[in-house]
């Protein structure tokens, strides 16, 4: 099915620039094969999807200011997190080239002169901002002034965009000087009191907000930006003492057959997965509490199971109807997940997700868009969420819910946001203080957690490629062999016999649908796993 509908008639012919402007970014997680991209319904509505949520940091932008607004009842009132992921859209949307290079760099531009004139408290700045002026807007009573972790949010967009923008031109070049200056100036340091990182400080209200910035949850990049700071970082002490000293940090259950090693039952909501990694891979990020890849795809398939199999039967979820995460919902806000939940799903929750579980996002995109796109889709992609227990739609798009869904799609498609984040040296720093590195994996199918009660995996046809990407990890040096073994007993070599570099791989193959047995041999390593390629 083509998705040249009347629904997207707008959509399909926004007037964003096209040229070819791009500039490629190398990579890092190993792949056997060189593949084009080729046109396919998956691909179709990917583009559809991204391109449309894009359009609410683009065309939606805030005309003076340029960030982005905190949600469409709210034009002039404009995010400081929300527009980090928008910077982060701006990337993917350059080099997916739905606008020209020249016109990113105007627009990141624009942000960074407005912030550099807007209010800051010892270098952050507030969670809201009036765009016109660039004064705060109060986000409650008593939080009038600096917040760390929203800052965190549009910093590491802004480090992004100085990343990626790495051309010659005098634009580019003052671009990434000016955003040097605004990250320099931020006093992370500062906001330690009491020997705890604070979310907030006010000139008013001083340290009464009292909030001291501990885990798990969505602020992880707080403390990878705090430590990485050249001018103004904090101790590790500040960080062990503070972002570990919590009741909800350790965990070690398991959920719907999932372990979780830290985190909240259940894993909390699912943004908890999303805002710290959207520039940061977590196939790549390892200390001594967890595998950041394992337990964020548990977090999800928890999220997922829950939806699935367990959830009230008149919420009306099954395996594409699934996703709790914060969003708006019919008595306003709330943080929905698994131990919270009124029947709301918020498209954010499972197409974020896209990286961790790509075939249950790509059902839930498919379903969420030919059952409810009449009422849920419209000129910048999905509302924020809906209630079918409530016959409830939300008529608003929310900043810090579109970002993370341009960004974490193209981290599927590409690892664009993912590549661009490994190359930033302040990132790559504050992970090393925080002990976290990355893995040495055995050999075996790392990045895939079966199903609890079937033992299958789920692997989708790749959006773009067309093809099943496997991905494995190769202990030594001994030459490595992966074999699918089909119910019928046909035999496929994804792998023969070859020799491998150390570290993680991905390799495309084609076959037909249907459940296989594969096999991963090196040396006198066999490790067997159930595929259901779909």
């Amino acid at each position: 099915m083509r998705i040249y509908s009347t629904l997207l008639t707008g959509v399909m012919a926004c007037t964003l620039t096209f040229v070819s402007c791009t500039k490629s970014v190398p990579t890092t997680h190993s792949k056997t094969t060189d593949t084009e991209t080729l046109p396919s319904e998956k691909s179709e509505y990917m583009d559809v999807v991204q391109k449309a949520t894009f359009r609410y940091f683009w065309d939606f932008g805030h005309p003076i200011s340029g960030m982005a607004a905190e949600r469409t009842a709210t034009p002039n009132i404009v995010t400081t997190g929300g527009t980090g992921f928008g910077l982060m859209g701006m990337v993917v949307a350059a080099e997916r080239q739905w606008i020209t290079r020249e016109a990113a760099v105007a627009r990141v531009q624009k942000i960074a002169d407005f912030l550099e004139k807007a209010d800051r408290f010892h270098g952050a700045w507030s969670h809201w901002i009036d765009g016109n002026t660039g004064r705060v807007v109060p986000f409650g009573q008593k939080d009038n002034g600096g917040d760390l972790v929203e800052t965190a949010f549009l910093t590491n967009g802004l480090l992004v965009a100085r990343e990626y923008f790495n051309g010659n031109t005098a634009a580019e070049k003052k671009l990434r000087n000016q955003i040097t200056k605004l990250w320099e100036g931020i006093e992370w340091d500062w906001y330690v009191h009491d020997g705890k990182l604070r979310w907030h400080w006010s000139k008013q209200y001083n340290w009464d907000m009292n909030m001291p910035i501990e885990g798990y949850n969505e602020c992880l990049i707080t403390y990878v930006l705090a430590l990485g700071s050249p001018t103004h970082a904090i101790t590790p002490q500040v960080y062990e003492n503070t972002w570990k000293q919590s009741n909800h940090f350790t965990n070690g259950n398991k959920y719907m057959g999932y372990k979780l090693d830290i985190g909240f039952p259940y894993g909390g909501p699912l943004f908890f997965s999303h805002y710290s990694y959207l520039s940061m891979d977590p196939r790549r990020m390892q200390d001594q509490h967890t595998n950041y890849w394992q337990m964020n795809q548990a977090h999800t398939l928890i999220n997922w199971v829950y939806c699935a199999e367990k959830a009230p039967k008149a919420y009306g979820y099954s395996e594409e109807n699934w996703g709790l995460t914060a969003s708006d919902d019919y008595n306003f806000y709330d943080a929905h997940s698994p131990t919270n939940d009124n029947g709301t799903i918020t498209p954010t929750a499972a197409l974020s997700a896209f990286p961790y579980t790509p075939y249950e996002s790509w059902q839930a995109l498919r379903y969420l868009y030919l059952k409810h796109g009449n009422r849920l889709f419209s000129e910048y992609g999905f509302y924020d969420a809906y209630n079918a227990s409530k016959n409830w739609y939300s008529n608003q798009y929310l900043a810090i819910d579109q970002g993370p869904i341009v960004v974490m799609m193209e981290n599927y498609r590409t690892g664009l946001i993912w590549k661009v984040g490994e190359r930033i040296t302040e990132i790559q720093t504050g992970l090393k203080k925080m002990g976290i590195e990355n893995p040495s994996y055995p050999t075996g199918f790392y990045a895939y957690q079966p199903h609890p009660t079937t033992g299958e995996w789920s692997l989708m046809r790749h959006s773009d490629t067309g093809k099943y990407p496997l991905e494995f990890a190769v202990a030594g040096t001994q030459p490595v062999t992966i074999e699918l073994t089909g119910t019928s007993g046909t035999t496929i070599k994804v792998v023969d016999n070859k020799t491998l570099t150390p570290g993680t791989h991905t390799q495309s193959f084609d076959a037909a649908g249907g459940k296989y047995i594969a096999t991963i041999t090196q040396g006198s390593v066999k490790k067997v796993m159930k595929l259901v390629l779909r």
